[in-house]
């Protein structure tokens, strides 16, 4: 059941006449929409995985404003809804101040941490699939030089950046790295029209390989490329259907695991600080029938061996967040 914020409340109301909602989880949606085809989708995606594979149910939202973060959580939680899980960062200081309020609730939140003890704090190693596709476009790049388009100005998406650009760095030390940023406020998650102008000042700098790590804009960085004739990539879910033929490969930050998992456990959900990177299944990047003939043999090798390598410890990619620098640009 898809519940619309100005029918949260109501919804609420009914569930608590009717003894609860039965402890149905709820998943709450950034802003940007749940059919963003990147974050937020690949938080939906998850939660569809586990309905069809449990004929369960659960309630969700998309926001329409910061505002809603803490009366949406308050909600669902008065409701009976347990786990809630929220998508992103944005969420932490509503969390915060909700969750000790509802010490018998659990609740999931992906890309920051809230140190309570009914929270399941969930963030990726997003950098190590960065630096993964990052080798890929330096491989794929005729020019040397390839560019980053982030969404929000914030240090997550400077974490992308930085893993990318040593990726890059790794297979051309000399090559070039184009960034720009959409923009410093949530709006920068949703601007395609944005979005690709950027693409196309960078493809102006001479970038023929594109990343996207924008949300929703990053539909329009993948849209501009394509029409211009260079490559991009996809970012969380796999976004090479988009465009076929054009989309290099997708760096897949698996949030649907992250949804199904935390859906699964229910109100058991196992709660605390949760990494997922390449080791364990969380981060790596997307081959299949769209992009198969972009990617050669010799740079699907390359990209194993170094995901081994960082699986192992043997390759340690810089994380960005550790002291907000980069040793590569």
């Amino acid at each position: 059941m898809t519940i619309k914020a100005t029918f949260l409340g109501a919804v609420a109301t009914l569930a608590l006449g009717a003894g609860g909602a039965l402890a149905d989880p709820a998943l709450i949606y950034d802003l940007g929409g749940k059919f963003d085809k990147s974050f937020n989708e690949a938080a939906h995606n998850g939660a569809e995985k586990w309905k069809a594979e449990t004929g369960g149910s659960y309630n969700e939202i998309e926001l329409q404003s910061e505002a809603q973060r803490e009366q949406a959580l308050r909600r669902f939680a008065e409701a009976g809804n347990n786990p809630i899980i929220m998508t992103g960062f944005a969420f932490g200081s509503a969390l915060g101040e909700v969750a000790p309020d509802y010490p018998d609730t659990k609740f999931a939140i992906i890309d920051m941490v809230v140190d309570s003890p009914n929270v399941r704090s969930v963030v990726f190693n997003e950098h190590e699939g960065s630096y993964l596709v990052g080798m890929m476009a330096a491989m794929a790049s005729e020019s040397g030089t390839v560019g980053f388009i982030g969404g929000m100005d914030i240090p997550l998406i400077r974490k992308f950046a930085c893993g990318y650009a040593q990726g890059v760095k790794a297979v051309n030390p000399d090559a070039t790295v184009v960034q720009n940023m959409t923009g410093t406020t949530p709006a920068a998650w949703n601007d395609p029209v944005k979005g690709g102008e950027l693409t196309k000042a960078q493809i102006s700098q001479g970038a023929d390989v594109v990343y996207a790590a924008a949300g929703g804009t990053g539909v329009g960085v993948l849209s501009a490329a394509a029409d211009e004739g260079i490559l991009s990539i996809g970012v969380d879910s796999n976004q090479n259907y988009l465009h076929p033929g054009k989309v290099l490969t997708s760096m897949m930050k698996r949030v649907d695991n992250a949804v199904y998992e935390a859906m699964s456990q229910g109100a058991d959900l196992e709660t605390g600080f949760n990494v997922m990177g390449i080791a364990n299944g969380g981060i790596g990047y997307a081959l299949d029938e769209y992009n198969a003939e972009l990617v050669s043999a010799e740079m699907q090798a390359a990209v194993d061996d170094a995901a081994a390598k960082i699986a192992s410890g043997e390759i340690a990619v810089h994380d960005y967040m550790s002291d907000n620098a980069c040793p590569v640009q």
